[in-house]
């Protein structure tokens, strides 16, 4: 009868143990996602500034036109 708890205690250990590594695991994966998600954001922040900087420089470029056409409302 003693031995009973100790075995029934060491099987709830493995148990346990089993669960953790599975715990870990799926913790790895979430983390890889996330990293692979961070490096997407910061690709698309990226794309943003990159198109911005194109459009201010047809904006310039725009209003040098309208000016020399004498298109402009001031």
């Amino acid at each position: 009868m003693v031995d009973d708890p100790d075995n029934a205690a060491l099987e709830l250990l493995r148990v346990i143990r089993t669960d953790m590594g599975e715990v870990r695991e799926d913790m790895r994966e979430v983390r890889r996602r996330l990293t692979a998600l961070e490096a997407s954001v910061a690709s698309l922040h990226l794309d943003l500034a990159g198109q911005s900087g194109r459009i201010d420089r047809v904006e310039r470029r725009l209003e040098r036109v309208e000016l020399r056409l004498d298109l402009r409302d001031e």
